[in-house]
């Protein structure tokens, strides 16, 4: 495998993930929910939960796929830009179908469609941070996640509240953001062709086609795969704890809060700069600290333990205090986390010849815990009430956390 120089994979892990994460996190929290609302009011939290459910189902299934067919995709192009560009695309085309709907089953077709699409962006593209230098990883990792998630996670939020009177512009804006910035990412990569490579398939794989119970077969036992399952029970629990409260951000603020709308945008968008800052802060600093001083396990388990005490600073301060506490300590966990947690996932991976198939199940924690957390939260909020999904986001952080911390190939 040939590495690429970092002055030319940096940035194109800088602008992809921001551009696929972004868009689909301004339409899952912002766009989505203002449009269910628009077409059902009264059913509006029940129907952010089915969509939640069957793009769960549909992100699985797709990032599995993505996955395993980018690790034998043989390109002038590489093995991975011909996949994320083609789902860039088609991602850019179902939000803006989406943006046309009027009518809940049609919005259903046009995210599902997205979803799919989302994940041939995902699986390929997580899996260029192999392609650093070995001295490099932790600054590829953290330039993908420190620097490129945090200005999708919170960045394109800060622009996308301005579109929430005007949501269905929104799906077309940030649809075409999506493909143009990865376009841009591609270009500044230049992935290598592997027309002449020699793809190497483990035997118990080879000559068997695509198949899911194929997919699923390729999972190691516990006892060869702990540290990996370990990983993916923390990203799990830290994910879903973390989109409990961001997933419902839009009917936090006006339904447990009781802002108006003026207010409301406000408040996202004081939240978003505060772990903007952080995000990018944690960018520059953790990767570089976590390759000079080999530290990894630590920095990321006590980073979702952050995002837990986050959670319940809303609970207990039920003001603009308790929203900036939150956007404090939820910046700082999520800076931690998104520039390290690739890293200490390439560094648990079982098997080494299927990496983009590994990367790609792991980073199903960044869209398929956006689907499973409002189906938690939309059953908590009924049973008990909003109040609950604080809770619900502290316990599963302290689980992600402890899970991350009981990784044992990882010393610290």
């Amino acid at each position: 495998m040939n590495a690429i120089p970092l002055k030319r994979l940096l940035p194109g892990l800088i602008i992809g993930p921001a551009s696929w994460l972004g868009p689909y996190i301004a339409a899952s929290s912002l766009f989505l929910p203002a449009l269910i609302t628009h077409l059902d009011a009264d059913k509006k939290i029940e129907i952010v939960a089915l969509f939640s459910a069957v793009g769960m189902i549909v992100a699985a299934i797709s990032n599995m796929v993505a996955g395993y067919l980018s690790d034998r995709t043989k390109s002038r192009f590489g093995k991975r830009t011909p996949w994320l560009v083609f789902g860039a695309f088609v991602f850019m085309l179902a939000m803006i179908f989406a943006s046309m709907t009027t009518t809940i089953p049609l919005l259903l077709i046009s995210w599902m469609l997205g979803q799919v699409a989302l994940n041939f962006i995902v699986a390929p593209m997580v899996a260029w941070i192999d392609l650093a230098p070995e001295e490099g990883k932790g600054s590829a990792s953290s330039a993908y996640g420190g620097l490129g998630m945090a200005l999708g996670n919170n960045g394109f939020t800060i622009i996308a509240a301005v579109f929430l009177g005007q949501y269905r512009l929104g799906f077309i804006i940030f649809g075409i953001i999506t493909f143009i910035g990865t376009l841009i990412a591609a270009f500044i990569v230049r992935e290598p062709s592997n027309l002449d490579e020699k793809l190497e398939v483990s035997t118990s794989t080879k000559k068997r086609a695509f198949s899911i119970k194929g997919a699923l077969a390729l999972f190691p036992k516990w006892s060869i795969g702990r540290d990996y399952y370990l990983a993916l029970i923390g990203k799990l629990s830290q994910g879903i704890g973390n989109f409990a409260i961001t997933g419902y951000l839009l009917f936090i603020m006006t339904d447990f809060l009781n802002k108006d709308t003026s207010n409301t945008q406000q408040s996202i968008q004081l939240i978003n700069i505060i772990m903007l800052i952080f995000g990018i802060a944690m960018g520059f600093i953790a990767g570089p600290v976590s390759d000079k001083f080999k530290i990894l396990k630590l920095p990321v388990g006590l980073s979702t333990i952050a995002l837990g005490i986050g959670a319940l600073s809303i609970f207990f301060i039920r003001n603009d205090t308790g929203i900036i506490i939150y956007a404090f300590m939820a910046g700082l966990g999520m800076g931690i986390w998104n520039s390290l947690d690739n890293l200490l996932n390439l560094r648990v991976i079982p098997d080494k010849e299927q990496v983009g198939f590994f990367l790609g199940i792991y980073n199903l924690g960044n869209t398929i815990t956006q689907a499973i957390a409002p189906v938690i939260a939309a059953f908590m909020i009924s049973a008990i009430g909003f109040s609950s999904i604080f809770i619900v986001s502290f316990v599963l952080s302290i689980i992600g956390g402890i899970s991350i911390l009981s990784i044992k190939s990882v010393s610290r």
